[in-house]
């Protein structure tokens, strides 16, 4: 019989330096607070081992915060003790995010006897002064000495995060920073506009009208838009998902699972999972997550859970599932389901068929490029009321 698929994802709260722009749960620390949280971590990840012997870990994603800044021997811990308490595919896809300039032969070599095969580095920018207006830390020859590092270490698979939308970012800037980004050839890019979220110092700076004028405008950001699907594909990278370009097979699997329905459980203080049509919240209060005394029943370990009916799940399929270039399969959907796709969502479906939003190419119905720039307000549409 075969085994249910289940995807990993690990939080790792510490940084270096908080960016002023991030809203994620994430904070400075000494090495003796992350010593206490790997030890914690691992303790929670023995104690939901035990609850998942009959899946199949197909992927990990070790999240943050950025997780580089933990010694290579605590990685290497972390992994090792995933591998006691789960059963992990021997062709996983593990990822781990990491801030340029905080890797260094010795962090990278236990990450790679960890087993780790995908690194994630959070450019955002090639350029220096919108380096220093996001917060980071790093500059961008940090992040070139990162990367040859990775690429001299044997990782052969490497996504790099870029921003768009950015203060004193313009079009030209924004085109040096894909150009550059190109000519390096990693796998997979991730390219994203700045969000400015509530309760950061960036919506002090920039969240009021007088501060939004400090950033490029509608038109810009709409030519930026542009420019990162004109110059990602002159260089060889597909579009598979809204946000998201891979080399021919190179996708996220991770992701991927996340976007069609695959379940996932998360790992560490404030990480979220879904299971068995059930969503739920590792506490998010760091002091009481330490308290926690992690043992087989986890229930106190969750401050949120929900349960998902089958409207929730359907449209959370279409809306999930559209973000993919691809699109939504309408066998699965019925297979899963029991109702045709076509019958539930018929008015929506032609409407936007007819408004040159959404196309049907057996058995896919998917989003075209106009529906795709507009894909807020397409997937609003399969909302049911």
């Amino acid at each position: 019989m075969s085994m249910k698929k289940l995807e990993l994802y690990v939080h790792i709260p510490f940084c270096e330096k908080k960016c002023e722009y991030c809203d994620f749960l994430s904070f400075a620390a000494d090495d003796s607070e992350k010593r206490a949280y790997v030890a914690q971590l691992t303790e929670e990840i023995r104690a939901q081992g035990e609850n998942y012997r009959d899946y199949l870990v197909s992927s990990i994603f070790i999240g943050g915060g950025t997780p580089t800044t933990l010694s290579g021997i605590w990685i290497l811990e972390i992994m090792n003790t995933i591998r006691e308490s789960f059963i992990v595919a021997t062709d996983a896809e593990i990822t781990i995010e990491c801030n340029p300039g905080t890797l260094s032969k010795s962090k990278i070599m236990h990450i790679k006897k960890a087993g780790i095969n995908r690194i994630s580095f959070g450019l955002q920018s090639s350029v220096e002064k919108e380096l220093e207006a996001l917060g980071r830390i790093h500059t961008y020859k940090d992040f070139l000495q990162s990367y040859q590092l990775a690429r001299e270490f044997g990782f052969t698979n490497i996504n790099v995060d870029l921003m768009s939308g950015l203060p004193y970012q313009t079009v030209d800037s924004y085109k040096t920073t894909l150009k550059r980004v190109c000519e390096l050839r990693p796998e997979h890019i991730s390219a994203y506009s700045l969000i400015i979220e509530p309760d950061t110092p960036f919506f002090d700076k920039y969240g009021s009208e007088e501060g939004k004028a400090l950033l490029p405008d509608e038109n810009v950001d709409r030519e930026m838009y542009a420019l990162t699907k004109d110059i990602l594909k002159e260089h060889g990278y597909e579009r598979y998902e809204i946000s998201n370009y891979a080399k021919p097979g190179r996708e996220c699997k991770h992701n991927i699972g996340y976007w069609t329905g695959v379940s996932y459980l998360g790992l560490g203080v404030g990480a979220s999972g879904y299971v068995m049509n059930r969503r739920f919240h590792v506490e998010g209060d760091y002091k009481k997550y330490m308290n926690i005394k992690m043992q087989q029943d986890i229930m106190p370990l969750y401050c949120d859970i929900e349960e998902l009916d089958k409207k929730a799940n359907m449209e959370e399929f279409m809306f999930l599932g559209l973000r993919l270039t691809r699109g939504v399969s309408r066998h699965e959907f019925n297979e899963k389901f029991g109702i045709d796709m076509f019958e539930l969502y018929d008015r929506q479906i032609k409407r936007n068929i007819m408004l040159n939003l959404m196309e049907y190419n057996s058995p896919y119905l998917r989003l075209t490029d106009k529906g795709l720039d507009l894909s807020n307000m397409v997937m609003s549409d399969f909302l049911l009321d």
